[in-house]
């Protein structure tokens, strides 16, 4: 047997061209990438079959971690983020330890 002809952990074949993470097809709206420090923020909002989402993307060095925010979250996230703007900009920094 070789390993096209394993089962898959996923169901099917090896060979059988089936991939459980495919992705619909999605349209790009826009995006904006910001550099902060060493790492990079991609913002891309898309559409696809189910709705719009907005994808934040944090690149470190080539390492790449996503979490993707529904379209009907965004004025929720927006609310949050403006909150911890408001606090941080209230709230002195530590003294530095160096």
């Amino acid at each position: 047997m070789n390993s096209k002809d394993r089962p898959s952990p996923h169901g099917g074949s090896q060979g059988s061209g089936f991939h459980p993470k495919s992705q619909a097809a999605e349209d790009t709206l826009r995006t904006e990438t910001i550099q902060i420090e060493r790492k990079s923020f991609i913002f891309t909002l898309k559409d696809n079959p189910r709705g719009r989402l907005l994808r934040i993307t944090e690149d470190v060095n080539g390492r790449r971690d996503s979490i993707i925010v529904p379209a009907t979250g965004l004025e929720d996230f927006r609310r949050a983020l403006e909150e911890m703007l408001a606090t941080s900009a209230a709230t002195p920094l530590p003294p530095s330890t160096e």
